[in-house]
């Protein structure tokens, strides 16, 4: 139902470029007018494609890819439930 998508951040020097140009090649999230990147989402099926189409435009300095699918978000604890020892 849901496709997988990829986080990419684009260095940029000029964002009203990035503005115009970066929405057909994913979802933009968030352009930060101070720090100059813009967030986006891509197909993780294009990833490699679209980082290489990206870093072509005149207007891109950097593209960083976000690992954030691959960090483990889910915790388990061996430690045991403290919480009864300090009720009073």
């Amino acid at each position: 139902m849901f496709t997988e998508r990829s986080g990419i951040i684009v260095w940029v020097s000029d964002l009203k470029a990035a503005g115009k140009h970066l929405e057909k090649y994913g979802n933009i999230h968030f352009i930060s007018k101070r720090l100059h990147y813009a967030a986006m989402y891509v197909y993780s099926s294009r990833l490699d494609e679209t980082v290489k189409q990206l870093q072509k435009l005149p207007f891109v300095k950097k593209v960083e890819r976000s690992y954030r699918n691959e960090i483990k978000t889910e915790y388990n604890s061996n430690v045991p439930d403290k919480t009864r020892f300090y009720s009073l």
